[in-house]
């Protein structure tokens, strides 16, 4: 039997990033500090990882102000969250679940 390396989506794949697709595919839309608290690293380590989801057209970054304070809200896109949900499917088949 030959085996079938798997397939992963290079920009999902590091975990801090499958974990912002996991906690994005899950809602509609999310506010940029309760992501980070619960992927639980910096404001400056999710920005960078939310910049690379972003230029791959995987996460919407929406700005607003919200009694009188700026508030960033992230959202997967429509080809975000066929790429997580292609990914997951790969984790899946490799799992053999």
């Amino acid at each position: 039997m030959t085996a079938v390396a798997p397939v992963f989506d290079a920009v999902i794949h590091p975990p801090p990033r499958l974990q912002i697709c996991g906690l994005l595919a899950a809602v509609d839309t999310m506010e940029f500090a309760t992501v980070r608290d619960r992927v639980g690293v910096s404001d400056s380590v999710l920005s960078k990882h939310v910049r690379q989801l972003e230029e791959a057209g995987y996460v919407k970054v929406s700005k607003a102000t919200v009694a009188a304070r700026q508030r960033t809200s992230l959202s997967l896109t429509r080809e975000g969250r066929r790429a997580f949900d292609a990914h997951v499917a790969e984790l899946r088949r490799i799992a053999g679940l």
